[in-house]
């Protein structure tokens, strides 16, 4: 099975602004599903909470 990806707007916290990124969706022990990517213009890591599959 491949990894799921997560396309779309993360906020970026050093930014200030919505960056649109593209990032591997991970699930921790709650089930709740995170995005992780890096911002384009910074190179900070950005984190979106998704919604339980």
């Amino acid at each position: 099975m491949a990894a799921e990806t997560y396309k779309g707007s993360f906020y970026c916290v050093k930014c200030k602004d919505h960056r649109d990124a593209e990032g591997q969706v991970s699930v921790n022990e709650k089930g709740t599903r995170i995005a992780k990517a890096k911002c384009p213009t910074c190179s900070t890591n950005l984190t979106r909470f998704l919604p339980k599959a």
